[in-house]
């Protein structure tokens, strides 16, 4: 990230001007989806392209091979004296008049210019070596691709064991048919999953969750009602723990913050906040509990109704689906801390475990390929080119160079309030429309440049204003993302604008409810 802030140091002014307007054409242009009758993956397809084309043609763009297989840097100093060190040794084992007459240079030189050319003008990668690669492919967040593709593959092939059925009909029997009581059985499970789980993975699993118990009690009428509600609390339970998101483990630790701190400051938030969107949700949404004796007895019946055991066909298959999704679920909340798995990241992870899935039906899984949301990957991916071109056109060095202005009068002990409400709004309305990862870590460089203690409230404004910033546009974030595809799956109607409008409530309410909290609490 250091590398290309430095580098969009040396970006005019109207060329980043130009780019952040291209970027508010993609926006404008994915609110008018439904008018343009273009599917998002196109409409953001079609943005990369012009952005990797103006890149390259303004020269922004890096194109240098890329190192790979490197387990250490170190300073250009540092590895020419090691080098000269490891030639001395070598020479003392060889006839060196004798090399050099026969190759016609002296050893001197050859040495020298090796470590000239192994070296980087600042660090050398040791071990490693480069590789040609399109500026287009390091561009993208693979991780987020195969935690996509290898969740949806999983929880599509559990699914074929009635295990999600299964759970569906024993939430609604708990619930006893009260809309309400689902309403918040479902938002509590998206709270927990999305903390130790991640968001995208979260979104995916409860949602599909969500539509069989709606199915099954006579009320898809509420469905779009509990997708929103969910996706917008799958960024909230992504506050509960320093490895609950990206942004969190960055900043978090910037600032030094243990994992033990970090949940206790951030859990009464999450607790309030979550219990504030649940009572917000079933006003706006009109979801009541049932009042009547006759509405109780008619659900209570109809629940009574419901076997758990309809959509078994094979018990055996039943039993490894559900092993295999209790292994899923610690696996993923463990890989941060676990050898190998934490080198591999959980997009193998998810990955792995589809491909285990699909063994079952290793003769027949392009039906499960064919299942995949191909728009939704298509777009993610556009939508990363495009991230990464606006990095080095320096929208985002921009972004950071503003709010570094508005919070210039900070210093090492102290800070201003308005600093923290600034900063947290500020985060919060750029990661709407950006990827919210390289800007925290952005921020929390300039907050580590003006040597903000740990105790500053400020890093909680990034921490708040990243995560929540992703409910007030579908492509805030990635299970805001999810929860909009997931709506379009099951055929319901919701446009960009349309996410916008409903949610725009909800995510000014979590905004203030953080502002107030880092100003009063955590100052």
């Amino acid at each position: 990230m250091n590398s290309i802030l430095f580098a969009s140091a040396d970006v005019s002014t109207g060329t980043t001007i130009f780019f952040a307007l291209l970027l508010v054409g993609l926006i404008v242009c994915l609110a008018l989806e439904e008018k343009l009758h273009a599917k998002k993956s196109v409409i953001a397809g079609l943005f990369a392209v012009v952005c990797l084309l103006l890149g390259t043609c303004f020269q922004l763009l890096p194109y240098e091979q890329i190192v790979v297989g490197s387990h250490e840097v170190v300073s250009h100093d540092e590895f020419h004296a090691s080098y000269l060190d490891s030639v001395e040794h070598d020479l003392e084992e060889i006839d060196v008049e004798a090399v050099s007459a026969e190759a016609g240079h002296s050893p001197a030189t050859e040495e020298s210019e090796h470590a000239e050319s192994t070296a980087d003008e600042h660090d050398v990668h040791v071990d490693g070596h480069r590789i040609s690669m399109p500026v287009y492919i390091p561009a993208i967040d693979w991780g987020v691709i195969a935690i996509i593709i290898g969740s949806s593959l999983f929880v599509d092939i559990t699914s074929r064991s009635g295990l999600f059925t299964w759970i569906a009909i024993k939430v609604t029997k708990a619930s006893k048919g009260d809309p309400l009581i689902l309403l918040i059985y479902y938002g509590l499970m998206t709270v927990v999953f999305s903390a130790v789980l991640n968001n995208v993975t979260a979104m995916i699993i409860v949602g599909s969750l969500t539509a069989v118990s709606l199915e099954k009690l006579g009320r898809r009428d509420k469905l779009l009602s509990f997708l929103l509600t969910e996706g917008l609390l799958t960024n909230i339970g992504g506050l509960l723990t320093l490895i609950s998101s990206v942004p969190n483990i960055i900043v978090g630790t910037a600032a030094g913050i243990s994992f033990v701190k970090f949940f206790v400051v951030a859990s009464p938030f999450v607790v309030v906040a979550t219990i504030a969107t649940l009572f917000m949700a079933a006003k706006l949404f009109n979801i009541k509990r049932l009042s009547t004796k006759e509405e109780k007895q008619k659900a209570t019946e109809l629940v009574a109704g419901f076997d758990e055991n309809d959509g078994i066909e094979s018990w055996g298959f039943f039993y490894f689906g559900a092993s295999m999704l209790v292994l899923f679920i610690l696996t993923i909340a463990t890989t941060s801390v676990m050898p190998y798995l934490q080198q591999l990241e959980m997009g193998f992870v998810a990955l792995a475990f589809a491909a285990i899935m699909l063994l079952r039906f290793k003769s027949e899984v392009d039906q499960f390929y064919k299942a995949v949301d191909w728009d939704l990957i298509g777009f993610f991916m556009a939508l990363f080119v495009v991230i990464y071109v606006m990095e080095y056109a320096g929208v985002l060095h921009m972004i950071g160079s503003g709010l570094d202005y508005a919070l210039k009068d900070i210093t090492a002990s102290t800070a201003n309030p308005k600093d923290a409400g600034i900063l947290l709004v500020g985060a919060a309305g750029f990661s709407s429309v950006t990827d919210n990862i390289p800007l925290a870590a952005m921020l929390a460089n300039i907050l580590s440049d003006l040597g903000t203690p740990t105790s500053s409230g400020l890093w909680w404004s990034i921490i708040f204003g990243a995560n929540l910033g992703g409910n007030l546009t579908p492509i805030g974030s990635a299970s805001t993302l999810v929860a909009v595809t997931l709506i379009h799956k099951y055929k319901l109607p919701m446009s960009f604008a349309g996410f916008v409008k409903i949610a725009f409530p909800f995510a000014m309410l979590h905004i203030a409810m953080a502002t107030v909290y880092v100003l009063l609490f955590l100052r």
